[in-house]
């Protein structure tokens, strides 16, 4: 190899993992975007988050469809009761795997409460949050996210364990593939979450 064919793969090594860094980052600055978007009652925002046909599942109570899904449940009656109340939504930092224009990850999500009477805020919800994330003309987008609270049942603890193998992770690499479905490490996770009992959720 010459000193030039040396320095064009460089580059092009280098290219390709600031590429890389580029998705990782706008991905994160989607995710980041859900809880203030929500807290501050700000549904068309929240709902640009998501594709035009993305989901929002949060296991059992609500699915939401569509961005109208999302911009329903900001602008509904049980979420601007909880937000004039006062509330936090804070997301963690997700782990994040791309394979091409889609993307698959996990991360966990707290759902703080201000209680007035104590003068302190209440840890409601602490959940398990599994993504699928979509390159769009617009960018990145939320294709699925499921919600659902770790209550010590097996389904919300397996949409946080890692893959026993990564390259093996479903993803969709077509364009005109449908919609994406969660499968997780059990035979039918999301039967499983509906089953279990929770606490309310107005949001994740």
């Amino acid at each position: 190899m010459t000193e030039t064919e040396e320095l064009r793969a460089a580059v092009e090594l280098l290219a390709a993992r600031v590429h890389a860094l580029e998705d990782q980052v706008e991905i994160m600055q989607l995710v980041a975007q859900y809880g203030p978007a929500v807290d501050s009652g700000s549904g068309e925002a929240a709902a640009e988050l998501w594709t035009e046909d993305g989901v929002f599942d949060a296991v059992p109570h609500l699915r939401m469809e569509g961005r109208e899904g999302v911009l329903g449940m900001v602008h509904g009656a049980g979420h601007q009761s909880v937000i004039h109340n006062g509330c936090g939504h804070v997301l963690t930092v997700p782990h994040i795997v791309v394979d091409g224009d889609r993307a698959t990850g996990r991360s966990h999500a707290l759902h703080l409460r201000w209680d007035a009477d104590a003068g302190r805020f209440w840890v409601f919800q602490v959940s398990a949050n599994t993504w699928r994330w979509a390159r769009t003309p617009q960018g990145w987008r939320i294709a699925e996210r499921i919600n659902a609270n770790l209550d010590g049942t097996e389904g919300p603890r397996a949409m946080l364990a890692p893959p026993a193998d990564p390259v093996q992770q479903e993803t969709v690499t077509s364009a005109e593939a449908p919609p994406m479905t969660l499968r997780g490490p059990s035979d039918d996770p999301l039967m499983t979450l509906r089953r279990s009992s929770g606490r309310g959720v107005e949001s994740g």
